[in-house]
Order: C-alpha cells, then structure tokens, then sequence
C-alpha cells in the first residue's frame, strides 16, 4: 500500500486547482461561435478520459483494491460517457443545421 506524502497532497491539489482557473479562464475566452467545434475536440480527452478510467479500474482490481477506486473508476467513465454522448449528439445537430442551410441555398 503507498502512502501519500502531506507535500504530494499539496502538489496535486495545487494542481488541480490551477487546472479549474485556466480552464475557466480558456473557455470564458472563446467565442460563442467557437464553442461547438471546441466541443467536438473535448468528446476526444473525454475518450481519453474514458479509457483511463477503465485502466485505473483494471489496476485496483488487481492490486485488491477494489472499494473506493472501483467507485471513484464507474463515476469517472459515467461521467465521461455523458460528455462524449452529448458531445457527439451536439456537434451532429450543428452540422445538420449547417447542412440545412446549405440545402437551401
């Protein structure tokens, strides 16, 4: 079993948190005609996300941890599955829109 140093805690909760801020700050930055592609590149990490997830699970399950990790492994590809699904369904609306007024024309 690892323990956790009070300095890594810190480290990574630093992190985290400087990942909130410059991710609030990237997205109140884009344009309101730029956030659909944007989205279409997030349904990607999300897959990514998805994935790591799956292998974070494989690896509590190995290593007989199963309780917490196994927990925290289901919310984290639940949630993930949500942004890719909505995502895709997002972006695929938009580009029937567009496909509408190029029909048309």
């Amino acid at each position: 079993m690892t323990t956790v140093t009070e300095a890594a805690l810190i480290a990574n909760l630093t992190l985290f948190l400087l990942a909130i801020f410059l991710g609030f700050e990237l997205i109140t930055k884009v344009p309101a005609t730029l956030h659909t592609p944007l989205m279409s590149g997030a349904n990607a990490i999300s897959g990514i996300s998805v994935v790591g997830a799956l292998l974070g699970a494989n690896v509590a399950y190995k290593g007989g941890q199963t309780a917490v990790s196994g927990i925290l492994a289901f919310i984290a590809i639940v949630l993930a599955m949500i942004n890719v699904v909505g995502g895709f369904a997002v972006t695929n609306r938009m580009l029937n829109m567009i496909a509408g007024k190029n029909r048309r024309a």
